[in-house]
């Protein structure tokens, strides 16, 4: 994995540049080389289905670097396991040795597909090569890999779409198809530092090692459904234009924003973070690590909670976003004991609260003081899933600003004394009156109040359901504190201060752009029921460093912004901690400091409660 990732927001500084070379928005010259260049909307539908019903996938990044485990000539590397040869700069013959001890003989296919049904997940994608360049399959483009030059000697994919088509769960294929630190010509991010055993012709490798192996994973182990590039590092068209026309080997794949030449992709992949607003209009889905690492780490326990884990989840889901969690194997092939217990725990959640995750679409609100929101529409009505994160002490739950006549509510657990209930495909069927517990509600001019019970069903999160008449109407409510204190200002929402900059919208997201003079700034309103300080972060990009203040009445923030690395590449940056002295209806303005200003791009703000 890579932190990289794949935006075109430009400003105006680089749009000239931009122009010279087409459009990030225009279809390539060999748009010819997609084969869903001509596509209809009807069709991407149907194709994209099960996708977005699904909601949530396994990761799982699995390789070579699970023997070193993080640790090179007696050190620990700073960095994610899987980029130790790039990290520790391990010479070619060296890190090859590592092969001839990776013989994971408790590897078994069977569990690790039960342990992702189990948690609830519906397709799974694994690294068949990730950019160390070693296949994990059986490869006759090249020797390294798990079959040849590894003492295992056993073609892992094999048996694990063997186990997939048994358990129909879905299976795709991570295939890192620019980077290759062991294939002579592959790239490099940073460059090569073993130059006799790496350098050589891209061109070559794309056609002679790629290419090929790509065919291969894509024409002999069945039906795959997802096929997901990494790091496009020195990509060009025509090297996307070899391996693009491949994918009519499988009709009806899906495949990510990372490949580069220009292509988009059919879904767009932040990285270790929950976009503030989603993709409206684009497919999405957020990859993360359970602790900090991709590949096996043996020393790195920083591990989420089963509740991140599921809060992460439900927030995706409400933004319209799949989750795609990771699990990195041992070099033994166990996957580690701590990610098992997550998502144990995460199925059992999974079993009663299913129904409010999968087939899904966002959340009409543009935010609830005490969780998220999921919903279903049909042609009868609509359905809203209330995944409360925060119980109401009072047994009163607010649905602010919906108009909607409501039908009934209930509760997604069994009523009590229900001890049984039929499990269904998205887990365990409540739809029976008799498995519910029914609630009372009553609509007013501020929206909708249930009485819910004294205590929550769930520790994490329970779901209180909505039944409501037609399409979701609702006056949004002034932008307010999360559950949790945070407080997330998307740039959409903000007031601009300008005749030049301006709200743009592109790749899916909106963000405050065209940001050239810096006499013009923004700002936020929003309503805090408990003041203090916060920590802040941005999401945002920019060519160069830049310095912005931040105000929230007498209480300023002077921020050094770093360079993301262009106008399309957006990070998140710490800000540092400002203060907001008193709760109420509150007022942050963002202003650049005029003597130390470059262009920047916003697309949100993010206040955290500090420790």
């Amino acid at each position: 994995m890579n932190t990289s990732k794949i935006f075109r927001q430009l400003a105006p500084a680089a749009l000239s540049l931009l122009l010279s070379f087409g459009t990030a928005s225009a279809q390539p010259a060999g748009a010819a080389a997609d084969p869903y260049a001509n596509e209809t909307p009807a069709q991407r539908d149907a194709r994209m289905k099960w996708w977005r019903e699904a909601r949530f996938g396994m990761f799982i990044h699995w390789g070579v670097y699970s023997v070193p485990a993080g640790t090179y000539d007696g050190k620990q590397v700073a960095s994610i396991g899987e980029w130790i040869m790039n990290r520790g700069k391990i010479p070619s013959a060296r890190y090859r040795q590592y092969a001839k001890e990776f013989n994971p003989i408790k590897y078994n296919a069977e569990q690790w597909v039960s342990l992702a049904k189990a948690a609830g997940m519906k397709y799974i994608v694994i690294t068949s090569k990730h950019h160390d360049g070693f296949a994990m399959f059986d490869s006759k483009a090249s020797d390294w890999n798990i079959v040849k030059a590894s003492p295992f000697g056993r073609d892992p994919l094999k048996e694990l779409a063997a186990a997939c088509e048994k358990e129909g769960i879905k299976l795709g294929f991570y295939y890192s198809q620019a980077q290759d630190w062991n294939n002579r010509g592959g790239a490099a991010a940073g460059g090569h530092w073993d130059k006799e055993a790496q350098d050589g012709s891209m061109d070559d490798y794309i056609r002679n090692v790629a290419a090929p192996q790509i065919k291969e994973i894509l024409s002999n182990y069945g039906k795959i459904s997802v096929l997901w590039f990494d790091t496009p590092v020195d990509m060009n068209k025509e090297r996307a234009e070899m391996i693009l026309p491949l994918l009519r080997l499988q009709p009806g794949i899906i495949y990510n924003n990372r490949l580069g030449g220009g292509f988009k992709g059919d879904t767009e992949t932040p990285e270790q973070r929950i976009p503030a607003t989603g993709y409206p209009g684009r497919d999405w889905e957020t990859c993360m690590t359970m602790n900090d690492t991709w590949g096996f780490k043996s020393y790195d326990n920083h591990w989420k909670s089963t509740e991140t884990i599921l809060h992460n989840l439900i927030d995706i889901a409400s933004k319209g976003g799949n989750y795609l969690l990771n699990v990195g194997p041992t070099s033994e092939g166990l996957i580690p004991g701590p990610s098992v217990e997550r998502l144990k725990a995460v199925g059992e959640w999974m079993k009663v609260n299913g129904e409010a995750i999968y087939d899904t679409s966002a959340s009409p609100f543009k935010s609830l003081p005490w969780g998220r929101c999921t919903k279903q529409v049909t042609v009868t009505g609509t359905t809203l899933y209330l995944h409360v994160f925060k119980w109401p002490q009072d047994g009163k739950l607010q649905v602010p600003g919906l108009r909607n006549k409501v039908i009934e509510s209930y509760l997604l657990t069994p009523a009590s004394g229900v001890t049984a209930a039929v499990s269904g495909a998205n887990g365990v069927n409540v739809s029976d009156l008799s498995l519910r517990k029914k609630l009372e509600f009553l609509s007013g001019s501020n929206g909708v109040t249930v009485s819910v019970p004294a205590e929550a069903p769930d520790p994490i999160s329970s779901t209180v359901v909505l039944k409501i008449k037609g399409a979701p109407m609702i006056d949004q409510p002034m932008l307010s504190q999360d559950y949790d204190g945070s407080v997330s200002l998307a740039g959409s929402e903000a007031h601009l201060h300008g005749s030049e900059i301006q709200t743009e919208s592109s790749a899916g997201h909106d963000n405050i752009g065209y940001w050239t003079n810096p006499e013009e700034w923004c700002e936020w309103q929003f309503r805090v029921a408990t003041a203090g300080k916060f920590d802040v972060t941005a999401d945002m990009a920019a060519e160069d460093a830049s310095s912005l203040e931040l105000s929230v009445g007498e209480n300023k923030l002077r921020a050094s912004a770093t360079a993301t690395g262009g106008y399309s590449k957006y990070k998140t940056v710490k800000l540092g901690t400002l203060e907001i002295a008193s709760a109420g209806v509150t007022t942050l303005a963002l202003h650049p400091v005029k003597e130390d200003w470059h262009p920047v791009n916003v697309r949100s703000l993010r206040l955290a409660p500090s420790p």
